[in-house]
């Protein structure tokens, strides 16, 4: 019998930024409904929280242990069936582990996990127990990023020479984490956060997309990671120059401390043929630079006819007519719904679609930890390549 996805989450009580997005997200398309959660460290502000939600009281928990094994005892018909872990980097493994290990699906932010590690234990866990793991590489859903990836892999630029994604962000260019900021606190702090600051939270999207775009995996880097702003712990700043499997180079920058700019991941991929641009900040627009032609835009819910007709994978993720944009809200709510019709289609004893399947996974949660372990030792080796994973 169809129904709704019951989801728990960790983390994201008052005060915290990307909780209330992933509740959005979850909660876009009807699917998923929250019906559990343990919102913060604090008891107090997890029941507020929770309160806060209409949640009812025994429902809110005081820590994750407590709530895991609580709702594997409740009956089948109203336990969770999947968990949301929106904490900092530091507390996702633990119960993303014991989640996986009572039965329930795990959703989890990136870095998937603190370590390597912890990265490649975690994936072990996926495995021996069959539950999904899904990670909110949010970047990932946008119409038409998933549009490049189709033209990609059917050919239309030809083999692939050359990628270049840049990341650049200014909210660190001062000692924001010494003024009160709880998001630059944890994020900058080496015991919550990893080895890796700016690499860490926003280069692993850059990687992220320029695999996921291209399909070519990152064979060799070379980087050179920089903390500017004094009494940092963490780089803020950080160059890589990449190898991919098929032979092709690319240039990765993230920075978190570039004056002015807001949230300006880009990308560009070249082939032999033609090359394709996409900007995070126009994400409606696909730009299709082929030689010896003009260039022209694909634009977001667009009937086009052949040559140009959009890809499943673009229609299936897009919510609104042309010119009506989607951010990212919209990109976030497409990795939950077909993480949700995923889950669904198991429960249901169904095959899901290409199209639902299309979510990142454990997989893509390890190669982000192989990306910040390589990009670190690169940038504290004297070697000029370093090899990923």
């Amino acid at each position: 019998m169809k129904r709704k996805l019951r989801m728990g989450m960790i983390g994201g009580g008052q005060g915290a930024f990307i909780g209330a997005a992933h509740r959005i997200a979850a909660n876009l398309d009807g699917m998923i409904e929250l019906v559990c959660g343990c919102f913060s460290s604090d008891p107090e502000n997890s029941k507020k929280s929770g309160e806060a939600l209409f949640l009812p009281a025994e429902r809110i928990y005081h820590n994750y242990e407590d709530m895991i094994l609580r709702e594997k005892e409740l009956p089948e018909g109203e336990r969770m069936d999947f968990v949301s872990i929106v904490t900092p980097n530091h507390l996702h493994f633990a119960p993303a582990k014991m989640a996986l290990e009572n039965g329930f699906h795990v959703v989890v932010e990136k870095p998937m996990t603190f370590d390597l590690e912890e990265a490649e234990a975690l994936r072990t866990t996926v495995g021996e127990t069959g539950n999904l793991l899904c990670l909110t590489h949010t970047y990932s859903g946008y119409p038409m990023v998933k549009q490049a990836r189709e033209m990609v892999r059917q050919g239309a630029l030809g083999k692939i020479r050359k990628i270049v994604v840049q990341y650049p962000q200014g909210w660190l260019s001062r000692l924001s984490e010494s003024e009160g900021n709880k998001q630059a606190s944890w994020r900058t702090d080496p015991k919550r956060s990893g080895k890796s600051g700016a690499m860490g939270d926003i280069g692993t999207h850059a990687a992220h997309l320029a695999e996921y775009i291209s399909g070519l995996r990152i064979t060799e880097l070379s980087a050179d990671l920089t903390t500017f702003v004094d009494g940092r712990l963490l780089d803020d700043d950080g160059n890589v120059l990449l190898r991919f499997e098929n032979g092709a180079k690319g240039v990765l920058v993230a920075s978190q401390i570039s004056a002015g700019e807001e949230n300006a991941l880009r990308i560009c991929v070249y082939g032999e043929e033609g090359g394709l641009e996409w900007a995070q900040e126009d994400p409606n627009n696909l730009i299709i630079k082929m030689l010896d032609q003009p260039k022209q835009y694909l634009r977001t819910g667009n009937g086009y006819a052949a040559p140009w007709t959009l890809s499943s994978f673009a229609t299936h993720n897009t919510r609104l007519p042309s010119g009506h944009p989607e951010g990212m809200l919209e990109a976030f709510a497409n990795i939950y719904r077909n993480f949700a019709q995923t889950l669904s289609a198991r429960i249901e004893g169904r095959v899901p679609a290409a199209e639902s399947l299309d979510f990142p996974s454990v997989e893509d949660g390890v190669r982000g930890m192989a990306f910040i372990d390589s990009v670190v030792a690169s940038s504290q080796s004297d070697s000029k390549w370093t090899k990923l994973g």
